[in-house]
């Protein structure tokens, strides 16, 4: 090898680290991961949202032909509350459930800012919940969990 060769190479491994170095932080919240209580308070208070949210916004053609479901959504939020990102990692098998809980996230957006002790650890949180879309009687809920 020659010195070009392995100047070229060092480089090129400088640039690789500076640009790994840039990616940001993401911290993931589950119930299950949650340890620290800043996280745990984080998410209580992020569910509690979602769900008085939810709970105003159930998807009226849902609630007429009584249309319930189960689906899994990731959420990725910045620093200052805003909405990152949505994805539903496992569709209810109903678009409109589906829609509606992606619907509902940007509706109760933006969120709380990121405590100190949070930041210090991350720069975006990734949300994963089990959303439930769920009519008893009269009365519609919609709820989320670890499952």
């Amino acid at each position: 090898m020659q010195i070009d060769d392995l100047a070229s190479l060092q480089a090129k491994l400088d640039r690789q680290r500076q640009e790994y170095a840039k990616r940001p932080r993401i911290r993931t919240l589950t119930s299950v991961s949650t340890k620290a209580s800043y996280d745990a308070k984080y998410l209580h208070e992020w569910s509690t949202k979602i769900e008085q949210v939810g709970h105003k916004n159930y998807p009226k053609e849902a609630l007429s032909r009584r249309i319930t479901g189960q689906l899994r959504l990731s959420v990725t939020v910045n620093p200052d509350g805003s909405v990152y990102e949505i994805k539903v990692m496992q569709s209810s098998g109903k678009r409109l459930l589906d829609d509606a809980a992606k619907q509902i996230v940007r509706l109760a957006a933006p969120y709380a800012p990121f405590p100190a002790e949070i930041r210090k650890q991350a720069d975006r949180l990734q949300i994963i919940r089990t959303w439930n879309f769920e009519i008893t009687g009269k009365e519609t809920s919609i709820t989320t969990s670890a499952n």
